[in-house]
């Protein structure tokens, strides 16, 4: 596959030639060598983007859905293929894998689609002096800034609203997992995508060529996915142009069980938004917050199921848990562990890094956790569940919303009203009721709080990208 930059439509070297290596969180062996872009490099991505603009926003919005819809079903074609690339360098399991590839397929059918619902709108205006005609147009050259946890989705997510609305792009992925990012590049490429629309970036020094771009007055958008630390600094950059700004960040999501719950359906909602990609998601439930009455046997079936899971390289068709990313990602989750065992926390299960290559930790459920624990504060980022008890909902709501944190929340009550009321009282921008799953192309996702700002998915999803053009006029 191509392992160059992507850009002008062209794969090139990176302009000073250097080159970094991405390693197989299996192993920890070297997968691949990618071209290692630089700051002129941005600015060449930036050119090609900015000269690209004017041909891809006249393109009729039909056009340009059948290339989003082609670029659907060249992924969905190539699912199996798409599925190992991202199983190699990401780590996580094959079954995690396919179903990213279809999740982020979903982007491109779902903003194929909406390429053609630009809406604007004719009114009067009150005084009767004029009419209000409200139309819509591109934002112009983004810059996206995509994660490593869903090196496919992530960058759909982003691309797709993008390319639909009538922007062109430049794609800045994690260098952890750059390699996917490049295959979509070779797939938009199949589907039509004409040559500078979508540039790809891969590069070691993120901070310099994202705020290099940033600093180019051609750039009228910038979408990040990643820490709230790192969000912060580019809201910082990007208000010195006023640049237009999406940022989905952190998350610290309450997963709250009810006594009157379906436990059955609870413990099946809590595998899939613990273990969804090994826990290694912004959606994955961090902290478990069990009513006093169902806890010991919350926790001992969760254990149960946990311990079952298979842990091992994630391309392997057996395997259920694969590798976290790299060393610092398992060292940090290890760390969060011992801290919470050092302070009185005990392991039903797992707790203890394993020996052997690979970046491995076991799935561990945490019981008797402090409340002003470190794994109760921070985004986990693993295969860890620490377990607090609450009496009353009150005391769930409180517990819930003590985070800076607002991204998605998990409620299980057979009580719909209580469902419902409580969640309206926590602090998140999507609540999964009696669900473990929320994502999906056609809804709008992000959070409140340090969590972020816009929405992506969903129609509020394409109106990231546009903006709204007042013409005053009379008839």
């Amino acid at each position: 596959m191509e392992t160059e930059l992507f850009i002008g439509g062209k794969w090139v070297p990176a302009s000073s030639a250097r080159r970094f290596d991405v390693l197989d969180p299996a192993t920890g062996d070297v997968l691949a060598s990618v071209a290692d872009g630089g700051e002129a490099d941005a600015i060449a991505a930036v050119d090609a983007a900015a000269a690209a603009g004017p041909g891809w926003a006249s393109t009729p919005p039909r056009v340009r859905g059948e290339v989003l819809r082609k670029a659907f079903e060249l992924m969905t074609e190539r699912a199996a293929e798409l599925a190992r690339l991202i199983s190699l360098e990401n780590g996580k399991a094959l079954v995690d894998a396919k179903g990213e590839v279809t999740y982020a397929a979903e982007f491109f059918r779902w903003f194929a689609e909406e390429a053609v619902r630009i809406d604007g709108n004719v009114a009067t205006a009150p005084s009767g002096a004029n009419r209000i005609l409200v139309t819509r147009q591109p934002v112009g050259v983004c810059v996206l800034v995509t994660p490593w946890n869903f090196p496919a989705a992530m960058a759909t997510r982003k691309i797709g609203p993008a390319l639909a609305a009538g922007c062109t792009v430049v794609l800045k992925p994690a260098s952890d997992t750059p390699l996917t990012a490049l295959a979509m590049a070779a797939i938009l490429t199949e589907a039509g995508v004409p040559e500078g629309v979508v540039n790809v970036l891969p590069s070691r020094s993120s901070g310099k060529v994202v705020s290099a771009m940033l600093r180019d007055a051609r750039v009228r958008k910038v979408s990040f996915t990643g820490s709230t630390e790192v969000g912060r600094i580019l809201l910082a950059q990007a208000a010195e142009n006023v640049v237009n700004t999406s940022m989905e960040l952190g998350g610290n999501a309450p997963f709250v069980v009810f006594a009157d719950a379906d436990l059955d359906a609870a413990i099946e909602g809590a595998m899939i938004a613990k273990m969804r990609n090994g826990g290694e998601a912004c959606t994955a439930a961090n902290r478990f917050f069990v009513e006093a009455g169902v806890a010991d046997e919350f926790s001992r079936r969760l254990a149960q199921r946990m311990s079952a899971l298979v842990v091992g390289p994630g391309t392997d068709e057996k395997t259920q848990v694969g590798p976290l990313v790299n060393e610092d990602t398992v060292a940090k989750v290890d760390a969060l562990v011992q801290g919470a065992l050092a302070a009185g926390a005990s392991a039903v299960t797992g707790g203890t890094r394993p020996d052997g290559p690979g970046f491995y930790y076991p799935p561990t459920v945490l019981t008797g956790v402090a409340p002003d624990a470190a794994i109760l504060r921070e985004e986990i980022f693993g295969p860890v569940a620490p377990i607090v008890t609450f009496t009353g909902d009150d005391e769930a709501v409180r517990l819930a919303n003590d985070t800076e944190f607002g991204l998605v929340a998990y409620v299980y009550t057979k009580d719909l009203a209580r469902g419902l009321r409580v969640s309206e009282a926590i602090e998140a921008g999507m609540v999964g009721l009696n669900r473990g799953l929320v994502s999906d192309p056609a809804a709008p996702f992000g959070g409140v709080k340090q969590s972020g700002i816009g929405r992506e998915g969903g129609h509020e999803g394409l109106l990231e990208y546009l903006e709204s053009k007042y013409i005053a006029v009379n008839w």
